[in-house]
């Protein structure tokens, strides 16, 4: 215990020391209006699809897993990050929300090649949350994009739907994160979908049904996905709200609604239940948890100072 304690606490104090550069305020010397800009142009790509929203969330996500927040998902090459296995399903829309909002600065001469592209994906992030009904809140800034993506920094890297809470919590405690953070993160899962086939095991195996499942709601992911599915089709995470960012996601844990093995584990499990019951009661709860997990999320390897760059070209190193 003691040594898992003292683990945790050399993490928080790396990851501190990381993020120490990062502030607010950070563009309001070089380009003051950043906020206002990229906001308007994530609310005109949010008008124009829904699916910006979970497509930028997850986004974020994915890239601040890999190699912390830097960008580098949005790297093109030959052998990137976008193109291992576990990113390939990662929507298109929230590549473009970036690019968008990246021309909207650059429109502004005040702004152009002053703003990072990791930085104007925290920022994307936060205001698809709020589109989409969540919580509003500040952004640190101050984050420089990364020069390196590859595909083999990813294995390995992100939680798999068939996650157990002690996989959970090992894989979101490297980056800083505790058990209410990574509950709270995984209520992102209120918005956006899967591919069939990343629970077919759930409704399609020898022993019928995952007992965890609530039946009748397995019954209607079986009509949605036949067994020979095409492989594009897309469910809904959240069954009863999903295009509102709220606690719909615990409620659903409550009925045995979580789309996800790992999803259903965190109210499975004794150990992460109250925690569950806890935000599937109080929407205010979960918002302000998950406003503090994002903000540590957007801390998690971010390069400051001389490190890395403002890329010109998000999709690549200058």
């Amino acid at each position: 215990m003691k040594k898992q304690i003292l683990t945790f606490l050399f993490l928080s104090l790396f990851v501190a020391s990381s993020y120490a550069q990062l502030r607010k305020n950070f563009y309001q010397n070089t380009c003051p209006n950043v906020e206002s800009i990229v906001k308007s142009a994530v609310t005109k790509k949010f008008r124009q699809t829904f699916v910006t929203a979970p497509a930028t969330l997850r986004l974020f996500f994915h890239d601040c897993f890999v190699r912390g927040c830097d960008a580098s998902v949005l790297l093109a090459n030959a052998n990137a990050e976008k193109d291992h296995p576990d990113n390939l399903s990662l929507a298109g829309d929230g590549f473009d929300t970036v690019i968008k909002a990246k021309a909207a600065l650059d429109s502004n001469p005040n702004c152009r090649n002053k703003v990072s592209c990791a930085d104007i994906l925290a920022l994307a992030t936060r205001d698809v949350i709020g589109l989409a009904g969540g919580p509003s809140y500040s952004v640190e800034l101050g984050r420089r994009d990364g020069r390196v993506s590859t595909k083999n920094s990813v294995q390995n890297g992100l939680p798999q739907p068939h996650f157990k809470l002690d996989q959970l919590n090992s894989m979101f405690a490297k980056h800083g994160l505790s058990q209410t953070d990574m509950v709270a993160l995984s209520g992102a899962h209120t918005l956006g979908f899967s591919h069939c086939s990343k629970f077919s095991k759930r409704i399609y195996n020898k022993k019928g049904i995952d007992q965890t499942l609530n039946r009748q709601y397995a019954l209607q992911l079986r009509q949605m996905c036949p067994l020979k599915v095409d492989p594009r089709i897309a469910i809904n995470m959240d069954p009863t709200t999903p295009r509102t960012f709220d606690n719909a996601y615990f409620r659903n844990l409550q009925q045995g609604k979580g789309l996800f093995t790992s999803d259903q584990n965190l109210f499975t499990d004794t150990r992460s239940r109250p925690t569950v019951n806890q935000f599937a009661s109080s929407n205010n709860a979960f918002n302000q948890a998950f406003v503090t997990a994002i903000t540590k999320l957007g801390r998690v390897g971010v390069l400051t100072g001389n490190k890395g760059e403002i890329r010109r070209d998000c999709t690549r190193p200058n």
